[in-house]
């Protein structure tokens, strides 16, 4: 379990945990080995939570757009999982043998409800992900009102 606490603090999603809520999540979650393209979801299914790349590669195919590849160890993949029971707009498969650490929504939920501080840090990443994702539309507005 210590080793998955350090892993998940290695993820640049989980720093915004403290050492017991990594231990806590690390104890909710469990490692998954997914052989070559082994599906992790498909497009417009709801993922239970997120995963955390340990090893190998995975590639995400969006229903519009090219596909790519995420290698980094430590990446998380659908961190809005963890918030949200939405359908997701990608698919996700292992290029090769992949390891990955799951973690379910419902103790991620259950750590935000139980600390205000943590509550706090996830809202201001919501925050800043979408003033990301809008600040990288603002071109194509201005294309489309001819600016």
């Amino acid at each position: 379990m210590d080793d998955a606490a350090a892993m998940l603090a290695r993820a640049e999603f989980f720093e915004m945990c403290d050492d017991d809520q990594r231990r806590m999540l690390a104890f909710a979650g469990d490692q998954q080995h997914f052989g070559a393209e082994q599906v992790l979801y498909r497009a417009g299914e709801v993922p239970s939570g997120a995963f955390v790349l340990l090893g190998g590669a995975l590639q995400v195919v969006p229903q519009s757009g090219a596909p790519y590849t995420i290698e980094e160890p430590g990446s998380v993949v659908s961190a809005m999982a963890l918030i949200l029971a939405k359908p997701r707009p990608v698919t996700i498969s292992a290029l090769g043998e992949a390891e990955v650490f799951f973690v379910p929504r419902h103790a991620f939920m259950k750590l935000v409800q139980q600390s205000p501080v943590l509550a706090q840090r996830v809202t201001a990443r919501i925050e800043a992900d979408l003033g990301s994702y809008l600040g990288a539309l603002e071109p194509i507005r201005k294309k489309i009102k001819g600016n």
